[in-house]
């Protein structure tokens, strides 16, 4: 399923109107599932369009590129599992780092578990 909505979205990219809309098919293979549910897929457009994706019942690892309307190439691995969608990619936004102090008390607080309560 979620094959489908990222393959979904990025034709829809191609039909945008700042996107090349007579954009061909250059490359395209699709393995289908077989028995334990592992599969892949890669396609290839002339408007810059590209993706690759494979994966199995316990999650997917793939990627993307497309080219803004700027002309400016945007790369996004990702995976999705258990843990859910991780994508990753230069122009995404990533968190600051944890401050220090906030790491040692962690870390104080990993080495010192608090005791059960006394009856």
């Amino acid at each position: 399923m979620f094959k489908i909505f990222v393959l979904t979205a990025l034709l829809a990219f191609a039909h945008a109107d700042n996107i090349d809309k007579d954009a061909q098919v250059l490359s395209y293979k699709n393995d289908p599932a077989d028995a334990e549910g592992n599969y892949a897929y890669a396609f290839e457009t002339s408007n810059g369009i590209q993706q690759q994706e494979a994966g199995n019942p316990a999650g997917v690892a793939g990627s993307y590129e497309f080219v803004s309307p700027e002309g400016e190439k945007f790369l996004v691995s990702y995976t999705a599992d258990e843990n859910g969608f991780q994508p990753v990619g230069d122009h995404l936004p990533t968190p600051p780092p944890i401050p220090e102090a906030i790491v040692k008390a962690l870390e104080y607080i990993a080495a010192h578990p608090p005791q059960e309560a006394r009856k």
